[in-house]
Parts: C-alpha cells; structure tokens; sequence
C-alpha cells in the first residue's frame, strides 16, 4: 500500500522526544522532591506525583493513540500540557508559601541553572542531584522544565495541526485508501483487457494465416 494511502499513521518515537524526556525528569524529581520536603499526609504530594505522572503518561498514550487517531493525540496532549501547568502551580505554591527565592534572570544562578536545562534532557543528567539540591534549587529546576516542556508541546502540537489540516483524520485515510484500492482495481482491469485484446488480434491473425495456408 502506497504510503499516501496509509490508514494508520507510522507512531512516533516518543522516547525521543525531548519534550517526553524532560517531563521523565520532572515526574522522578517531584517524586524525589515531595518524599524529601513535603511532610507525609500532605495531601499536596499525591496531587504533585500525579500531576506529573500524567503530564508523561498523556505524552506517551497520545503518541499511542495518534497512529489510529490525531483527534486523540492532540486531546491528551492537551491533556498533558494541563496537568504539567498544574504541577507548576504546585512549585509556584511551595516557594511563596516557604519565602523562598523564585529565580529571575537577574538572579546569579539563573544562566546556569537555564543552560543546564536547555542542553540536558535524561535522567541520568539530572538524578546524581536529586539528593544534593535543596528545595529552592529543586523547585526552580522543576518550574524551568515545566516551562521548557510546555513549550516544546505547543510547537509539537502546532505541527500536528498543520499535518491534520493537510492528511485530515483515520475517516479521511480511509477513503483514500479506498479510492486507491478501486482505482488500482480500474488500472489492471484497464490493463487486463488490452493484454485480452492483443491476444485476440493475434489469435485471429494465426486463424487467417491458416485458413490461406489451407486455401492453397
């Protein structure tokens, strides 16, 4: 089946998303965070872990679902981008409630905590610091990646729209592949019949030549 004609759509590498690999990062490190800084039976850490739990699962289950669906793809990859603002929120919320510094970019250690950032996306890179940073470190770590991932997905999610708009949905697909079926049905039928037709010319062109060849 010709590749225009496809009705499932070739799944994505989400692995190798970078915007799925800091959203991995995030939801260890609110993990490792709310274990560290929050006192247990806070509710807030249940909201955090899950809250950033969805944000990577949605990237993954829409990334799923968009080979039969890009409806369902951008729906949970909204759904993503919400549950990644709501944990922001969450960080915003501890640093106000615990006075601590919400690093600007007149802050010292904003450059490079932002480079860090922009050029690291594993976990590997981050987790030799979980244990290390404190909760201003790590808070503003998480809140610049709850930023970066945002953005990443509102790109990602743009692209996803225009190819939408130009490929249509599985419906759309479907009757492509359809229509690409029965034309191809009507090309070698085409091709059937001249090859029929050459094969009867011939045929009567041997029955002429021996009926003279009989006449002598």
């Amino acid at each position: 089946m010709d590749k225009e004609k496809d009705v499932l759509r070739k799944q994505p590498n989400w692995e190798g998303l970078y915007f799925y690999q800091k959203s991995n990062v995030l939801y260890q490190l609110t993990f490792v965070f709310t274990k560290r800084f929050l006192i247990r039976g806070d509710r807030t850490i249940d909201q955090m872990i899950q809250a950033a739990r969805s944000g990577k699962q949605n990237i993954v289950e829409g990334s799923a679902d968009g080979v039969a669906s890009m409806e369902m793809e951008l729906k949970l990859l909204n759904v993503a981008r919400s549950s990644i603002k709501e944990l922001k929120e969450d960080y915003e919320d501890y640093i106000v409630s615990r006075h601590l510094t919400r690093w600007s970019p007149k802050n010292t250690r904003y450059d490079a905590m932002l480079k860090f950032c922009r050029t690291h996306n594993k976990l590997e890179d981050y987790e030799p610091f979980f244990e290390k940073w404190t909760d201003e470190e790590m808070a503003n770590i998480a809140l610049t990646l709850c930023h970066m991932v945002d953005r990443m997905m509102t790109t990602y999610q743009k692209q996803q729209e225009e190819t939408f708009i130009k490929e249509g949905g599985i419906k759309e697909r479907m009757t492509a592949a359809r229509l690409g079926y029965r034309t191809n049905q009507r090309e070698e039928i085409a091709r059937l019949k001249q090859e029929l037709d050459a094969a009867n010319r011939r045929i009567a062109e041997l029955e002429a030549k021996l009926a003279a060849s009989r006449a002598r």
